[in-house]
């Protein structure tokens, strides 16, 4: 098989890409098309995984009960996270918009299933964690796919994953890796949201290169 040309404009677009794959937590409620889900999700069933395991399991949160257990959790979490801020941050973090809970219209809790036969333990025997990684790995695919095709997605991690796995019903074996948000973006930036808003900025790559 002849493995295909990606030339000078392919490689502009993805670069492009990879600048807008923005963290969106401000939705629009108009709903994501099952058909485009379904192709999104599909997309991200060709990320690599360790032993070729695909250890990822979704949760599709769809009941508005359900969607109120995850916000109650959110909201104890989050209160917790602001009582640990120093007095020059809390003011700036309680003004963060830091979830899309309340209007994206689909919603899936991102397990790793550490019980699965699927890979026969090939690499992750002696590291298990590789597991989790390839769910976050997923993750990134799935993300690109989706911005792809003009949806936004946002990470939810101020959550209690014990506590969430158990409120969803996950069966022993899963592992909570990721809460995540899928929809319409309300606006669209190239800036993340955090630096926007005067949280973060980004660090230039070469104070993370060390040379042995």
């Amino acid at each position: 098989m002849t493995p295909p040309s990606f030339d000078e404009r392919f490689r502009a677009d993805l670069d492009q890409l990879l600048s807008w794959r923005r963290d969106v937590r401000r939705f629009r409620r108009d709903p994501v098309p099952r058909p485009l889900l379904a192709e999104v999700l599909r997309l991200a069933q060709l990320s690599p995984s360790v032993g070729n395991s695909q250890p990822w399991r979704f949760v599709e949160v769809a009941s508005p009960a359900m969607r109120a257990v995850v916000k109650a959790n959110f909201a104890d979490c989050n209160a917790a996270a602001l009582a640990q801020q120093s007095p020059t941050r809390a003011a700036l973090y309680a003004r963060l918009k830091l979830e899309g809970l309340d209007a994206a219209p689909a919603q899936l809790a991102v397990f790793c299933d550490h019980g699965g036969k699927q890979g026969h333990g090939l690499g992750a025997m002696t590291m298990p964690e590789t597991l989790d990684y390839s769910v976050a790995a997923m993750i990134a695919v799935m993300w690109l796919a989706a911005r792809a095709r003009g949806l936004g997605l946002g990470w939810v991690s101020i959550l209690d994953p014990a506590r969430l796995a158990v409120e969803i019903g996950a069966p022993a074996s899963y592992k909570f890796i990721a809460y995540l948000c899928l929809g319409w973006p309300v606006e669209e930036h190239e800036a993340p949201e955090l630096e926007r808003a005067g949280w973060q900025e980004r660090t230039p790559l070469g104070q993370y290169i060390l040379h042995v």
